[in-house]
């Protein structure tokens, strides 16, 4: 057993995860018993409390807590064999690759990372886009289970640590598509409710949401966070359902889904933040529509405008529909090819 270490990120190791780091140092060490060091605090970077998901960066001291000789750790369970299927279903997913970035169209209800209860993901199959690299691709950023869309990967991890440093300094632009239940007014506009995380009922947090604040209560709520949503509205079916366009200028939990359903127009197919209900009279609530409306999430991270991250040139990749989403749009008579690829390009 050793004792209390204090370990320094060395150069080139920031922009990557502090449970990937830790596995590098101490690959006998389980990822269960890392994620339980975290949570009980054992775990620390520059003396604060961490999660496995945490971005360290060079420089920073992390805290080890006493950890059991190689000998004495039960032995790491060995990831899964990626069926064939999966396999071909990743690959055919790619939408950009080149020797430093992957850009994935992620299918829905395909989590990103893992989690309670989440054995199958994004990160465990990545592994079958290692194509010719000597390792397997990483994620930059994240999209929810049942979000479909561009979703970005580094080839390495200066191209990771690049690409973290984009998004934190928004030199990445993501817009989503959306069908919403009802039409907002105005048409266009920005959303600005602060956002705070309410704790699930389940044993591990399972169904944990976010709840909007006033602008003006950010900051004297605990927890709470500022977020902002810019949205245009592409096309309506009357007053029962509209296309939306969506911008997160911040990048928030949930925070698409909870600004629409805060402004009185959930995504179609919501069920945690615009209710289960079928009936929607055309006033804007409830996030199911009835009839051949799929009732899964109509939520779509359309397309992806960065800077590469070796070659210096402005890429836009531009992801289709999922098929539940394009049954919907062809039943509405809504077109790609009759909308702006970015509707918020003109707006001063």
């Amino acid at each position: 057993m050793t004792g209390v270490q204090t370990l320094t990120v060395a150069e080139g190791e920031g922009g990557q995860r502090l449970d990937r780091w830790f596995r590098r140092h101490f690959p006998h060490i389980p990822q269960g018993r890392i994620e339980k060091m975290c949570r009980k605090g054992e775990i620390r970077v520059e003396g604060g409390r961490v999660k496995p998901a945490t971005r360290i960066e060079d420089g920073q001291s992390i805290r080890i807590p006493p950890l059991p000789d190689e000998g004495e750790a039960p032995a790491a369970p060995q990831a899964p064999r990626i069926s064939d299927a999966d396999a071909q279903m990743m690959r055919e997913a790619v939408l950009y690759r080149d020797d430093y970035i992957i850009v994935l169209n992620k299918p829905p209800g395909l989590p990103t990372q893992g989690g309670t209860g989440q054995a199958r993901h994004v990160d465990g199959l990545a592994d079958a886009l290692t194509f010719d690299a000597g390792e397997k691709p990483r994620l930059v950023h994240r999209l929810d289970k049942d979000t479909s869309g561009v979703l970005l990967l580094a080839r390495s991890r200066k191209a990771a640590e690049a690409l973290t440093r984009a998004f934190r300094a928004r030199d990445t632009r993501k817009i989503y598509w959306a069908a919403t239940a009802g039409v907002p007014s105005p048409r266009m506009g920005t959303i600005r409710f602060g956002l705070v995380k309410a704790p699930g009922h389940g044993r591990a947090g399972e169904g944990e949401k976010m709840h909007t604040i006033h602008p003006d209560a950010v900051a004297k709520t605990e927890g709470a966070k500022p977020a902002t949503t810019d949205y245009a509205t592409l096309s309506a079916l009357g007053t029962r359902a509209a296309w939306v366009a969506l911008v997160p200028v911040t990048g928030r939990t949930h925070q698409l889904r909870a600004h629409m359903a805060a402004i009185g127009h959930p995504i179609v197919g919501d069920g945690k933040y615009g209710g289960s209900g079928q009936e929607n009279l055309g006033d804007g609530w409830g996030a199911q529509l009835g009839g051949e409306i799929s009732r899964k999430l109509h939520l779509h991270a359309r397309s992806i405008s960065l800077t590469h991250p070796v070659t210096g040139a402005r890429l836009t990749i531009t992801a289709p529909l999922p098929a539940h989403m394009q049954k919907t749009w062809d039943a509405m008579e809504w077109r790609a090819s009759d909308v702006p690829a970015d509707p918020f390009e003109d707006v001063e």
